[in-house]
Protein backbone atom coordinates (compact mmCIF):
# COMPACT_ATOMS: atom_id res chain seq x y z
CA UNK A 1 0.00 0.00 0.00
CA UNK A 2 1.35 3.83 -1.05
CA UNK A 3 1.98 5.71 2.39
CA UNK A 4 -0.26 8.91 2.51
CA UNK A 5 1.69 11.76 1.92
CA UNK A 6 2.15 13.98 4.71
CA UNK A 7 0.60 17.72 4.53
CA UNK A 8 1.89 20.74 5.29
CA UNK A 9 2.21 21.24 9.00
CA UNK A 10 0.05 23.47 11.32
CA UNK A 11 2.03 25.60 13.80
CA UNK A 12 2.61 24.08 17.34
CA UNK A 13 0.40 21.96 18.70
CA UNK A 14 -2.39 22.71 16.09
CA UNK A 15 -0.69 20.08 14.10
CA UNK A 16 -1.33 17.59 16.82
CA UNK A 17 -4.96 18.43 17.13
CA UNK A 18 -5.02 18.64 13.09
CA UNK A 19 -3.48 14.67 12.91
CA UNK A 20 -6.50 13.33 14.68
CA UNK A 21 -8.69 14.41 11.86
CA UNK A 22 -6.41 13.39 9.27
CA UNK A 23 -8.09 9.84 8.32
CA UNK A 24 -11.28 11.68 7.48
CA UNK A 25 -9.64 13.11 4.46
CA UNK A 26 -9.07 10.93 1.99
CA UNK A 27 -6.68 13.63 -0.40
CA UNK A 28 -3.20 15.49 1.18
CA UNK A 29 -4.76 18.55 -0.44
CA UNK A 30 -7.63 18.02 1.89
CA UNK A 31 -5.75 17.27 4.57
CA UNK A 32 -3.70 20.47 3.83
CA UNK A 33 -6.77 22.62 3.28
CA UNK A 34 -8.38 21.87 6.65
CA UNK A 35 -5.27 22.63 8.32
CA UNK A 36 -5.02 26.34 6.49
CA UNK A 37 -8.55 26.72 7.38
CA UNK A 38 -8.23 26.57 11.18
CA UNK A 39 -5.07 28.60 10.81
CA UNK A 40 -6.94 31.26 8.96
CA UNK A 41 -10.43 31.38 11.51
CA UNK A 42 -7.90 31.31 14.26
CA UNK A 43 -5.65 34.32 13.43
CA UNK A 44 -6.55 37.47 14.97
CA UNK A 45 -8.01 39.56 11.85
CA UNK A 46 -9.30 43.07 11.42
CA UNK A 47 -11.79 41.56 8.64
CA UNK A 48 -14.43 39.29 7.63
CA UNK A 49 -13.08 36.21 7.73
CA UNK A 50 -14.45 35.15 4.06
CA UNK A 51 -12.38 32.81 1.90
CA UNK A 52 -9.92 35.56 0.71
CA UNK A 53 -8.95 36.49 4.45
CA UNK A 54 -8.29 33.29 5.29
CA UNK A 55 -5.93 32.52 2.55
CA UNK A 56 -4.29 36.40 3.15
CA UNK A 57 -5.15 37.60 -0.39
CA UNK A 58 -6.98 40.97 -1.10
CA UNK A 59 -10.99 40.76 -1.56
CA UNK A 60 -12.38 40.48 -4.78
CA UNK A 61 -9.09 40.41 -6.51
CA UNK A 62 -7.63 38.20 -4.69
CA UNK A 63 -10.42 35.80 -5.10
CA UNK A 64 -8.71 34.08 -8.16
CA UNK A 65 -5.30 33.04 -6.65
CA UNK A 66 -5.18 29.43 -6.24
CA UNK A 67 -4.36 29.66 -2.32
CA UNK A 68 -8.35 30.81 -1.97
CA UNK A 69 -9.66 28.48 -5.08
CA UNK A 70 -8.02 25.77 -3.34
CA UNK A 71 -10.22 26.60 0.35
CA UNK A 72 -13.06 27.77 -1.97
CA UNK A 73 -12.77 23.81 -3.75
CA UNK A 74 -12.43 22.43 -0.17
CA UNK A 75 -15.82 24.01 1.46
CA UNK A 76 -18.20 23.42 -1.89
CA UNK A 77 -16.94 20.84 -4.04
CA UNK A 78 -14.11 18.42 -2.34
CA UNK A 79 -15.52 15.23 -1.07
CA UNK A 80 -15.36 15.04 2.87
CA UNK A 81 -18.15 14.48 5.01
CA UNK A 82 -19.40 16.92 7.55
CA UNK A 83 -20.95 14.81 10.03
CA UNK A 84 -17.93 12.69 10.36
CA UNK A 85 -15.96 15.72 11.51
CA UNK A 86 -18.67 16.94 13.99
CA UNK A 87 -18.69 12.73 15.56
CA UNK A 88 -14.86 13.35 15.81
CA UNK A 89 -14.67 16.38 17.31
CA UNK A 90 -17.21 15.53 19.79
CA UNK A 91 -15.05 12.39 20.24
CA UNK A 92 -12.45 14.22 21.05
CA UNK A 93 -13.85 16.26 23.83
CA UNK A 94 -15.44 13.44 25.15
CA UNK A 95 -12.27 11.21 25.95
CA UNK A 96 -10.25 14.50 27.07
CA UNK A 97 -10.88 14.62 31.21
CA UNK A 98 -10.75 18.79 31.16
CA UNK A 99 -14.00 18.72 28.46
CA UNK A 100 -15.99 15.42 29.26
CA UNK A 101 -19.48 15.90 29.75
CA UNK A 102 -20.41 14.76 33.03
CA UNK A 103 -24.17 14.75 34.48
CA UNK A 104 -23.74 17.59 36.30
CA UNK A 105 -24.18 19.63 33.31
CA UNK A 106 -26.89 20.64 30.95
CA UNK A 107 -27.77 20.82 27.04
CA UNK A 108 -27.96 24.07 26.43
CA UNK A 109 -30.81 24.97 23.35
CA UNK A 110 -29.80 28.14 21.57
CA UNK A 111 -30.52 29.66 17.75
CA UNK A 112 -28.91 32.27 16.13
CA UNK A 113 -29.16 34.11 12.95
CA UNK A 114 -27.10 35.94 10.83
CA UNK A 115 -27.60 38.17 7.66
CA UNK A 116 -27.69 36.34 4.13
CA UNK A 117 -29.27 37.61 0.86
CA UNK A 118 -29.31 36.20 -2.53
CA UNK A 119 -32.43 34.00 -3.35
CA UNK A 120 -30.58 30.42 -4.41
CA UNK A 121 -28.79 30.83 -1.03
CA UNK A 122 -30.02 27.28 1.56
CA UNK A 123 -32.16 28.16 4.52
CA UNK A 124 -32.14 31.98 3.69
CA UNK A 125 -35.54 34.11 4.34
CA UNK A 126 -36.97 36.68 5.86
CA UNK A 127 -37.26 36.30 9.80
CA UNK A 128 -36.01 37.30 13.04
CA UNK A 129 -32.73 37.14 13.55
CA UNK A 130 -31.17 37.50 16.92
CA UNK A 131 -27.42 38.51 16.03
CA UNK A 132 -29.62 42.36 15.18
CA UNK A 133 -32.49 42.20 16.98
CA UNK A 134 -35.17 42.23 14.18
CA UNK A 135 -36.39 40.70 10.92
CA UNK A 136 -34.40 40.34 8.25
CA UNK A 137 -33.29 38.28 5.28
CA UNK A 138 -30.66 35.84 6.99
CA UNK A 139 -30.00 32.09 7.78
CA UNK A 140 -31.24 30.74 11.88
CA UNK A 141 -28.83 27.56 12.49
CA UNK A 142 -30.57 25.59 16.09
CA UNK A 143 -27.66 24.60 18.31
CA UNK A 144 -27.13 21.78 21.11
CA UNK A 145 -24.23 22.80 23.38
CA UNK A 146 -23.15 20.58 26.53
CA UNK A 147 -21.77 23.40 29.37
CA UNK A 148 -21.19 22.58 33.41
CA UNK A 149 -19.19 25.21 35.63
CA UNK A 150 -15.61 24.20 33.94
CA UNK A 151 -16.04 24.54 30.04
CA UNK A 152 -18.74 24.19 27.18
CA UNK A 153 -18.71 23.18 23.71
CA UNK A 154 -21.42 23.00 20.77
CA UNK A 155 -22.29 19.61 20.65
CA UNK A 156 -24.39 20.04 16.99
CA UNK A 157 -25.87 22.34 14.93
CA UNK A 158 -29.29 22.37 12.41
CA UNK A 159 -30.05 24.81 10.11
CA UNK A 160 -33.78 26.40 10.05
CA UNK A 161 -35.47 26.37 6.83
CA UNK A 162 -38.24 29.17 6.29
CA UNK A 163 -41.39 27.81 4.48
CA UNK A 164 -40.79 29.35 1.40
CA UNK A 165 -38.20 26.45 0.44
CA UNK A 166 -40.89 23.94 0.51
CA UNK A 167 -43.80 23.19 -2.11
CA UNK A 168 -46.43 23.01 0.90
CA UNK A 169 -45.41 25.88 3.17
CA UNK A 170 -45.90 25.01 6.82
CA UNK A 171 -47.89 22.17 5.57
CA UNK A 172 -45.05 20.10 3.94
CA UNK A 173 -44.53 17.28 5.64
CA UNK A 174 -40.35 18.43 5.46
CA UNK A 175 -40.90 21.85 6.99
CA UNK A 176 -39.79 21.84 10.63
CA UNK A 177 -39.80 24.46 13.27
CA UNK A 178 -37.17 25.49 15.05
CA UNK A 179 -38.66 23.31 18.70
CA UNK A 180 -39.16 20.62 16.46
CA UNK A 181 -35.35 21.20 15.45
CA UNK A 182 -34.64 21.61 18.74
CA UNK A 183 -36.17 18.19 20.51
CA UNK A 184 -34.84 16.65 17.58
CA UNK A 185 -30.93 17.41 18.91
CA UNK A 186 -32.02 16.50 22.32
CA UNK A 187 -33.06 13.25 21.69
CA UNK A 188 -29.65 12.58 19.23
CA UNK A 189 -28.08 13.44 22.35
CA UNK A 190 -29.63 11.32 24.28
CA UNK A 191 -28.97 8.53 21.85
CA UNK A 192 -25.38 9.47 21.62
CA UNK A 193 -25.59 8.78 25.25
CA UNK A 194 -23.95 12.55 25.88
CA UNK A 195 -24.89 12.88 30.15
CA UNK A 196 -26.45 16.21 31.39
CA UNK A 197 -29.10 17.25 34.24
CA UNK A 198 -31.52 18.74 32.43
CA UNK A 199 -31.98 20.80 28.86
CA UNK A 200 -31.77 24.55 29.34
CA UNK A 201 -33.28 27.09 27.08
CA UNK A 202 -34.66 30.90 26.86
CA UNK A 203 -38.52 31.76 27.10
CA UNK A 204 -38.93 31.14 23.06
CA UNK A 205 -38.90 27.27 23.89
CA UNK A 206 -40.24 27.84 27.26
CA UNK A 207 -43.02 29.27 25.78
CA UNK A 208 -43.64 26.35 23.21
CA UNK A 209 -46.43 23.76 24.94
CA UNK A 210 -45.21 21.25 22.66
CA UNK A 211 -41.19 21.49 23.09
CA UNK A 212 -41.56 21.38 27.06
CA UNK A 213 -44.55 18.20 26.29
CA UNK A 214 -41.79 16.59 24.10
CA UNK A 215 -38.90 16.81 26.75
CA UNK A 216 -41.46 15.49 29.57
CA UNK A 217 -42.66 12.15 27.30
CA UNK A 218 -38.69 11.42 26.82
CA UNK A 219 -38.34 11.34 30.73
CA UNK A 220 -35.85 14.34 30.32
CA UNK A 221 -35.35 16.94 33.15
CA UNK A 222 -35.68 20.73 31.37
CA UNK A 223 -35.25 24.51 33.35
CA UNK A 224 -36.52 26.58 30.80
CA UNK A 225 -37.20 30.40 30.87
CA UNK A 226 -40.78 31.80 30.59
CA UNK A 227 -42.15 35.45 30.12
CA UNK A 228 -42.99 37.70 32.88
CA UNK A 229 -46.59 38.14 31.84
CA UNK A 230 -46.94 34.61 31.17
CA UNK A 231 -50.72 34.03 32.67
CA UNK A 232 -53.10 30.91 32.51
CA UNK A 233 -57.33 31.13 33.02
CA UNK A 234 -57.84 32.13 36.48
CA UNK A 235 -60.63 33.74 37.89
CA UNK A 236 -60.33 37.90 38.03
CA UNK A 237 -59.92 37.90 41.64
CA UNK A 238 -56.54 35.45 41.50
CA UNK A 239 -53.22 35.35 40.76
CA UNK A 240 -53.48 35.08 36.53
CA UNK A 241 -49.59 35.79 35.89
CA UNK A 242 -46.34 34.91 36.95
CA UNK A 243 -45.18 38.75 37.55
CA UNK A 244 -48.03 38.72 39.60
CA UNK A 245 -47.13 35.99 41.97
CA UNK A 246 -43.60 37.46 42.00
CA UNK A 247 -44.98 40.50 43.11
CA UNK A 248 -47.78 39.18 45.43
CA UNK A 249 -45.03 37.56 47.64
CA UNK A 250 -43.76 38.75 50.90
CA UNK A 251 -40.38 40.83 51.07
CA UNK A 252 -39.44 42.77 53.72
CA UNK A 253 -35.70 43.23 53.15
CA UNK A 254 -32.87 40.78 53.28
CA UNK A 255 -33.16 41.01 57.62
CA UNK A 256 -36.93 39.65 56.79
CA UNK A 257 -37.16 37.88 53.59
CA UNK A 258 -40.54 36.71 53.93
CA UNK A 259 -41.26 33.89 51.14
CA UNK A 260 -38.26 34.15 49.54
CA UNK A 261 -34.87 32.41 49.69
CA UNK A 262 -31.28 33.81 49.13
CA UNK A 263 -29.26 31.62 46.88
CA UNK A 264 -25.29 32.36 46.55
CA UNK A 265 -24.03 32.35 43.09
CA UNK A 266 -20.34 32.50 42.71
CA UNK A 267 -18.35 32.98 39.61
CA UNK A 268 -15.23 32.24 37.69
CA UNK A 269 -13.30 35.33 38.61
CA UNK A 270 -14.09 34.42 42.42
CA UNK A 271 -17.25 36.85 43.12
CA UNK A 272 -20.18 36.06 44.55
CA UNK A 273 -23.81 37.45 44.29
CA UNK A 274 -26.57 36.52 46.36
CA UNK A 275 -29.83 36.32 44.79
CA UNK A 276 -33.50 35.81 46.12
CA UNK A 277 -35.53 32.68 44.46
CA UNK A 278 -39.22 32.46 45.00
CA UNK A 279 -41.32 28.88 44.18
CA UNK A 280 -44.63 29.75 43.83
CA UNK A 281 -47.71 27.60 43.94
CA UNK A 282 -50.22 29.21 41.79
CA UNK A 283 -52.09 27.89 38.61
CA UNK A 284 -51.00 24.86 36.91
CA UNK A 285 -47.48 25.33 38.56
CA UNK A 286 -46.72 23.90 42.21
CA UNK A 287 -44.18 21.72 44.77
CA UNK A 288 -46.28 18.68 43.92
CA UNK A 289 -47.02 19.50 40.41
CA UNK A 290 -45.68 18.24 37.38
CA UNK A 291 -44.21 21.39 36.83
CA UNK A 292 -42.90 23.77 39.38
CA UNK A 293 -42.32 27.34 38.82
CA UNK A 294 -38.92 29.13 40.06
CA UNK A 295 -38.34 32.93 40.01
CA UNK A 296 -35.02 34.32 41.16
CA UNK A 297 -33.97 37.74 40.87
CA UNK A 298 -31.64 40.09 42.93
CA UNK A 299 -33.64 42.59 43.92
CA UNK A 300 -37.42 40.91 45.61
CA UNK A 301 -38.96 44.40 46.24
CA UNK A 302 -38.10 45.91 42.35
CA UNK A 303 -38.04 42.91 40.36
CA UNK A 304 -35.40 44.20 37.82
CA UNK A 305 -36.27 43.47 34.16
CA UNK A 306 -32.91 43.03 33.98
CA UNK A 307 -32.01 40.49 36.24
CA UNK A 308 -35.15 38.51 37.44
CA UNK A 309 -35.34 35.13 36.22
CA UNK A 310 -39.06 33.29 35.55
CA UNK A 311 -38.15 29.56 35.30
CA UNK A 312 -40.40 26.59 34.84
CA UNK A 313 -39.15 23.14 35.18
CA UNK A 314 -40.12 19.56 35.26
CA UNK A 315 -37.94 18.59 38.02
CA UNK A 316 -39.60 17.22 40.85
CA UNK A 317 -39.04 19.06 44.59
CA UNK A 318 -37.14 17.25 47.09
CA UNK A 319 -39.23 14.46 48.70
CA UNK A 320 -38.81 13.22 52.51
CA UNK A 321 -36.73 9.86 52.74
CA UNK A 322 -39.47 7.80 52.67
CA UNK A 323 -41.09 9.10 49.50
CA UNK A 324 -41.08 7.04 46.59
CA UNK A 325 -37.95 7.52 44.05
CA UNK A 326 -39.27 10.36 41.48
CA UNK A 327 -39.02 9.35 37.85
CA UNK A 328 -36.35 12.36 37.35
CA UNK A 329 -33.60 13.42 39.97
CA UNK A 330 -35.33 15.78 42.04
CA UNK A 331 -33.80 19.81 42.31
CA UNK A 332 -34.19 21.87 45.20
CA UNK A 333 -34.65 25.86 44.28
CA UNK A 334 -30.97 26.04 44.38
CA UNK A 335 -29.80 23.60 41.78
CA UNK A 336 -32.55 25.17 39.53
CA UNK A 337 -31.58 28.68 39.60
CA UNK A 338 -27.87 26.57 39.09
CA UNK A 339 -29.19 24.94 36.51
CA UNK A 340 -30.19 27.93 34.38
CA UNK A 341 -27.37 30.02 35.17
CA UNK A 342 -24.90 27.55 33.39
CA UNK A 343 -27.17 29.13 29.80
CA UNK A 344 -25.03 32.36 30.61
CA UNK A 345 -22.19 30.30 28.71
CA UNK A 346 -24.37 31.40 25.17
CA UNK A 347 -24.82 34.97 25.78
CA UNK A 348 -21.65 36.04 27.16
CA UNK A 349 -19.34 33.74 25.45
CA UNK A 350 -20.70 31.67 22.47
CA UNK A 351 -21.81 34.32 20.46
CA UNK A 352 -18.51 36.02 21.16
CA UNK A 353 -16.26 33.64 20.12
CA UNK A 354 -18.52 32.97 16.94
CA UNK A 355 -17.87 36.14 15.96
CA UNK A 356 -14.10 36.03 16.57
CA UNK A 357 -14.30 32.86 14.52
CA UNK A 358 -16.14 34.03 11.59
CA UNK A 359 -18.76 32.09 12.14
CA UNK A 360 -21.04 33.95 9.67
CA UNK A 361 -18.32 35.25 7.11
CA UNK A 362 -19.08 32.63 4.94
CA UNK A 363 -19.84 33.44 1.22
CA UNK A 364 -21.06 29.96 -0.27
CA UNK A 365 -25.05 29.14 -1.06
CA UNK A 366 -25.15 25.30 -1.04
CA UNK A 367 -26.60 23.46 2.73
CA UNK A 368 -23.45 21.12 2.48
CA UNK A 369 -20.97 24.31 2.01
CA UNK A 370 -22.63 25.71 5.16
CA UNK A 371 -22.49 22.75 7.27
CA UNK A 372 -18.78 22.38 6.28
CA UNK A 373 -18.19 25.52 7.48
CA UNK A 374 -19.96 25.42 10.43
CA UNK A 375 -17.91 22.28 11.48
CA UNK A 376 -14.70 23.86 10.58
CA UNK A 377 -15.61 26.59 13.12
CA UNK A 378 -16.52 24.10 15.78
CA UNK A 379 -13.52 22.20 15.56
CA UNK A 380 -11.17 25.64 16.03
CA UNK A 381 -13.34 26.50 19.00
CA UNK A 382 -12.89 23.20 20.20
CA UNK A 383 -8.51 23.34 19.24
CA UNK A 384 -8.61 26.34 22.34
CA UNK A 385 -10.40 23.95 24.94
CA UNK A 386 -7.31 21.41 23.54
CA UNK A 387 -4.16 23.86 23.16
CA UNK A 388 -5.55 24.71 26.60
CA UNK A 389 -5.23 21.70 28.18
CA UNK A 390 -1.97 20.48 26.91
CA UNK A 391 0.02 23.58 26.19
CA UNK A 392 -0.42 26.38 28.80
CA UNK A 393 3.03 27.54 28.97
CA UNK A 394 2.90 28.05 25.13
CA UNK A 395 -1.06 29.54 25.07
CA UNK A 396 -0.29 32.29 27.87
CA UNK A 397 -2.81 34.71 27.32
CA UNK A 398 -1.88 38.14 26.81
CA UNK A 399 -3.75 40.29 29.67
CA UNK A 400 -7.61 41.46 28.53
CA UNK A 401 -9.45 44.37 28.83
CA UNK A 402 -11.61 44.39 32.18
CA UNK A 403 -14.86 42.34 31.67
CA UNK A 404 -18.54 44.09 31.95
CA UNK A 405 -20.45 42.43 34.78
CA UNK A 406 -22.55 40.02 34.23
CA UNK A 407 -25.73 42.13 33.74
CA UNK A 408 -24.42 44.56 30.70
CA UNK A 409 -26.43 42.69 28.72
CA UNK A 410 -30.52 42.98 29.72
CA UNK A 411 -31.62 40.31 28.00
CA UNK A 412 -29.06 38.13 28.49
CA UNK A 413 -29.24 38.44 31.88
CA UNK A 414 -32.94 37.65 31.98
CA UNK A 415 -32.18 34.76 29.81
CA UNK A 416 -33.17 36.02 26.14
CA UNK A 417 -32.26 37.03 23.17
CA UNK A 418 -29.81 40.19 22.22
CA UNK A 419 -30.42 43.02 20.04
CA UNK A 420 -28.09 44.27 17.81
CA UNK A 421 -24.86 43.54 17.15
CA UNK A 422 -22.60 41.45 19.73
CA UNK A 423 -19.77 43.54 21.44
CA UNK A 424 -16.98 41.12 21.35
CA UNK A 425 -14.11 43.34 19.96
CA UNK A 426 -12.87 44.23 23.88
CA UNK A 427 -12.91 40.75 24.53
CA UNK A 428 -11.45 38.98 21.72
CA UNK A 429 -9.47 41.63 20.41
CA UNK A 430 -7.35 41.93 23.38
CA UNK A 431 -3.48 40.92 23.00
CA UNK A 432 -4.09 39.93 19.10
CA UNK A 433 -1.69 42.51 17.38
CA UNK A 434 -1.99 43.90 13.51
CA UNK A 435 -1.04 41.79 11.10
CA UNK A 436 0.10 39.15 13.21
CA UNK A 437 1.47 36.06 11.39
CA UNK A 438 0.87 32.47 11.95
CA UNK A 439 2.47 31.73 14.80
CA UNK A 440 -0.24 34.14 16.55
CA UNK A 441 -2.36 31.39 15.97
CA UNK A 442 -1.68 29.95 19.44
CA UNK A 443 -1.91 33.00 21.50
CA UNK A 444 -4.87 34.35 20.03
CA UNK A 445 -6.79 30.88 20.80
CA UNK A 446 -5.65 31.16 24.24
CA UNK A 447 -6.57 34.82 24.09
CA UNK A 448 -10.42 33.99 23.13
CA UNK A 449 -10.14 31.09 25.22
CA UNK A 450 -9.38 33.69 28.47
CA UNK A 451 -12.50 36.46 27.16
CA UNK A 452 -15.10 32.82 27.82
CA UNK A 453 -13.86 31.55 31.08
CA UNK A 454 -13.83 35.27 32.67
CA UNK A 455 -17.48 35.91 31.58
CA UNK A 456 -18.14 31.90 32.77
CA UNK A 457 -21.28 31.31 34.83
CA UNK A 458 -21.68 30.00 38.27
CA UNK A 459 -20.30 27.10 39.71
CA UNK A 460 -21.44 25.62 43.29
CA UNK A 461 -20.76 27.93 46.63
CA UNK A 462 -18.74 26.15 49.06
CA UNK A 463 -20.09 24.11 51.32
CA UNK A 464 -23.70 23.25 48.45
CA UNK A 465 -23.70 20.04 48.00
CA UNK A 466 -22.43 18.12 44.86
CA UNK A 467 -24.71 16.20 42.11
CA UNK A 468 -24.07 12.68 42.16
CA UNK A 469 -21.18 12.26 40.06
CA UNK A 470 -22.56 8.34 38.12
CA UNK A 471 -23.61 9.45 34.57
CA UNK A 472 -27.14 10.16 34.03
CA UNK A 473 -29.20 7.49 32.06
CA UNK A 474 -32.08 8.57 30.34
CA UNK A 475 -34.83 6.66 29.39
CA UNK A 476 -34.69 5.03 25.68
CA UNK A 477 -36.53 6.83 23.01
CA UNK A 478 -39.21 5.24 21.34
Amino acid sequence: MTQRQAAAPAPGPLEAYAQSFDDLFDRRNQREAFRRYLEGVLLPAERNKTLTALANAEPIVGAQQARVQSLQWFLSESTWDAAALHARRVALLRSDPATAPEAAGVLVIDETGDRKWGRKTAHVGRQYLGSIGKVDSGVVTVSALWADARVYWPLAIEPFTPKQHFGRGMNDPAYRTKPQIALALVQQAVRDDIPFRAVVADSFYGENDAFRSGLHQLGIGYVLALRPSHAWWAPVETTGSLAAAAAAAAWDGADAPGDWQPVTRTFRDGHRETWWALEVTVGPYGPTKRQRVVIATTDPATLPDLTTWYLVTNLPAPEPASAPAPVLPPADVTEVVRLYGLRNWVEQSYKQVKGALGWSAYQVRSDRAMRRHWALVCCAFSFCWWANDRNPAVTAPVPLPPVPPTTADPLAARGEKAAGRDATTGVVAGGAAAGAGVARTLGHAQTLLAGVVRAAPTTRAPGTARPARPRVRHPPLR
